[in-house]
């Protein structure tokens, strides 16, 4: 009872990416939300606590040599990582859906109104998370690269002063998308596509859901592992009055 009411989600699914396919299923929010416990989120959800930790405790004593510990990673290599597969798979999935999306309602507006409600929140989350992308790496993941690459005990600030600040930035547009995007689950039944539907209209459907499923991994890593860590290795450091000017 002391785990349920002291460990948070996000500290399950950091330690076993495992617990995240979980939580979804009794639509648990994992990544935004990640900081409540298990008894606040069982709360909330009207789910047993005990049932639900008796099944986390399956999924962790069972082994899984496939299992990546992001945990155990240097915080340069995870950057590294969460740019090349999470931000640039959002740069590719999302020119296609904006085509995609555009097509379904030209074609099938008339019968599925709510596909125009649905192309309009995927326009604007888009384009947010391609400007949050931006500012995270021209901005925050270089001054994280830059703590996990250091030999030395002093580190010069960059022009946000302490990464408390660009991080709490990051888990509000964070939390904002994860929301925008749970509004298009639910305008698509869960991305389940209408009896009359093409195979366009399936095919987009499956990769609304596939781009969500992404991103909560994506925010995951970020929320729950990289900015934790780089909080944690900020401390270690004596941070320079002067400005690095190569940051700013």
């Amino acid at each position: 009872m002391e785990t349920i009411n002291k460990k948070t989600i996000g500290n399950y699914v950091a330690e076993d990416f495992r617990t995240a396919a979980l939580f979804s299923k009794y639509g648990i929010d994992f990544c935004c939300k990640g900081n409540r416990t298990l008894a606040e989120a069982c709360e909330k959800k009207a789910i047993s606590p005990e049932r639900l930790e008796n099944e986390i405790n399956v999924i962790l004593n069972t082994a899984n040599e496939q299992s990546v510990d992001f945990k155990s990673w240097s915080l340069d290599l995870l950057v590294e990582y969460i740019e090349k597969t999470h931000h640039r798979y959002v740069e590719e999935k999302s020119s296609v859906l904006y085509r995609f999306l555009d097509k379904l309602c030209k074609v099938h507006g008339d019968r599925h109104p709510e596909l125009f409600e649905i192309n309009k929140l995927f326009i604007e989350g888009a384009g947010v998370l391609a400007k949050h992308m931006m500012k995270e790496e021209l901005i925050l993941f270089p001054f994280i690269k830059r703590m996990s690459q250091t030999k030395g005990k002093s580190i010069k600030m960059p022009n946000f002063g302490t990464v408390d600040n660009p991080i709490a930035m990051m888990q509000d547009e964070h939390t904002t998308e994860g929301e925008r995007f749970a509004k298009i689950a639910e305008l698509t039944n869960n991305y389940t596509p209408p009896a009359d539907a093409c195979q366009t209209y399936k095919v987009t459907f499956a990769m609304l859901k596939e781009f969500e499923d992404d991103l909560h991994i994506h925010i995951h890593l970020e929320n729950n592992i990289l900015f934790p860590g780089a909080q944690v290795l900020e401390r270690q450091f004596n941070i320079l009055d002067k400005l690095d000017h190569s940051l700013l």
